[in-house]
């Protein structure tokens, strides 16, 4: 399915959490000094959108099967998870400035957990009072991109606007933004990641 980009139409409507775009999968590839550009959608609970950088390659998998052969990190929903990697949030709003990161500055690196309530994979119970959840590894520190605040209806989604960094056991390294949330006619779940790699 394609999704017209409204960007010349309607200006900055969309600049906040908010994606427009036409395609999906890596838009613009990235050549380690440039940021390029995935695009997601992550609409089903059922399913990790899993995201190999090498090969440029996107997954989309139940939950209840196997992870890909070859893959860098993934994303369920908003949650996130990586392939035996570490993750460090910067201090950086820019993509850009990832390039100017150096071990030097690394802070504390977290590695995946393994969580039996994080991972919901379906929430047509919600109104009954409980949801259904799945086993998975799952990295905090990556899956803080986005707050989702549920004290409130409609809730209220707050993003980081951090740059992470993801030390990749293959000796690489990655640097992504997650920035927006929601697709153009407001339909949440699809996502754009700004990335550079290798860094």
């Amino acid at each position: 399915m394609l999704l017209p980009s409204c960007n010349d139409v309607l200006g900055d409507l969309y600049d906040d959490g908010m994606v427009a775009t036409s395609e999906y999968g890596f838009v613009e590839t990235s050549t380690g000094s440039t940021p390029g550009l995935i695009y997601i959608n992550a609409t089903d609970y059922k399913a990790w959108t899993y995201i190999d950088f090498e090969n440029r390659r996107i997954d989309s998998i139940s939950v209840t099967e196997p992870e890909p052969a070859q893959w860098d990190f993934a994303i369920h929903r908003y949650d996130a998870k990586t392939n035996r990697a570490a993750v460090v949030e910067t201090s950086f709003t820019d993509i850009s400035l990832a390039l100017l990161w150096s071990e030097a500055d690394a802070g504390d690196e977290v590695a995946d957990i393994w969580t039996t309530d994080k991972i919901v994979t379906d929430m047509s119970t919600m109104m009954d009072g409980y949801l259904s959840y799945v086993g998975s590894f799952y990295n905090t520190k990556l899956s803080e991109w986005l707050n989702v605040d549920t004290s409130t209806m409609p809730p209220v989604y707050t993003t980081s606007d951090k740059v992470y960094i993801i030390l990749l056991r293959n000796g690489r390294r990655a640097a992504v933004k997650l920035s927006d949330y929601m697709n153009a006619t407001g339909i949440k779940g699809y996502m754009s990641i700004q990335y550079i790699y290798p860094l």
